[in-house]
């Protein structure tokens, strides 16, 4: 990689002043839509995405658990998730959008260590056909990020970020909670599942699936188990109210997922999926 292409991220400490430990990711090379101009609004283009994650690892280091730290194989796909779901006009809107997402709190289905503070950069690398490379960078702290949260029937939502013609939200549904059958023919739906034990139509699905709704297409959630259960959800254009929706689940039509999660995660029985490297 060439001199000006490598991630600095800066030196991050503590409130003791001890430097925070860091966990990267680099080079995460996704193909999505990125742009104002027409011809970048169809047809996708790769984004390379860069990442520094700032805590604390030394819970994880003496007890040897997931939660205690970041799992990084889960997050690479919740990135490249958010990256195809979103459609960003704007580096800008791509670079803030991926911090909000890193630095949110953990939710109890999916524990991990609470992230301080992330850099984060993202390259556009044929923008200029060669001529240039551009690129975006930022740090953000959890200090800084506010984040709201809206009750709801099915347990909460919580708003990770909105922006022009997206927005980016977590569906929190409590034990036994269900999001109701809707179909709102003036979005359309991209969810990924954080948790484990969730029902989509009737059926279980495994962590790490995603469903890409059409507009107008009837979906419903259901959470039969005793913790509540996580969907990662972009929405087009962000969250509208649904016109209607119905009593049971029962008869939804069907559409086929893909995981998102590395293929080594444990096998769980669901619907079927695409697996994508």
């Amino acid at each position: 990689m060439s001199a000006e292409l490598a991630f600095h991220p800066p030196v991050v400490h503590d409130p003791q002043g001890r430097p925070l430990d860091v966990i990267e990711l680099r080079g995460l090379t996704v193909d999505c839509i990125v742009g104002i101009y027409n011809r970048e609004r169809v047809q996708a283009q790769p984004l390379r995405l860069d990442v520094a994650l700032f805590l604390d690892t030394r819970n994880a280091a003496t007890g040897g658990r997931l939660a205690h730290t970041v799992n990084y194989g889960r997050l690479a796909g919740e990135l490249r998730f958010l990256l195809e779901a979103c459609r960003f006009e704007l580096l800008e809107s791509a670079v803030e959008a991926v911090s909000r997402y890193l630095l949110a709190p953990p939710t109890s289905d999916v524990p991990r260590a609470q992230v301080t503070a992330a850099t984060v950069r993202v390259i556009k690398p044929l923008a200029l056909h060669g001529l240039a490379v551009p690129s975006l960078q930022v740090h953000r702290t959890a200090d800084e990020m506010h984040y709201a949260s809206e009750e709801r029937s099915f347990g909460r939502l919580d708003v990770i970020h909105e922006g022009a013609g997206y927005g980016v939200y977590r569906l929190r549904v409590k034990p036994g909670g269900r999001v109701p059958a809707s179909a709102n023919p003036a979005m359309e739906e991209s969810e990924l599942m954080l948790g484990t034990g969730l029902r989509a139509q009737g059926q279980p699905v495994e962590r790490g699936l995603a469903f890409h709704w059409p507009r107008g297409f009837p979906r419903s959630y259901e959470n039969p188990t005793e913790q509540e259960q996580t969907v990662l959800s972009v929405y087009r254009p962000r969250f509208l109210e649904a016109e209607g929706a119905s009593a049971s689940a029962e008869g939804l039509p069907l559409i086929t997922g893909t995981s998102y999660y590395p293929h080594d995660e444990p096998a769980a029985p669901g619907l079927s999926a695409d697996k994508q490297p």
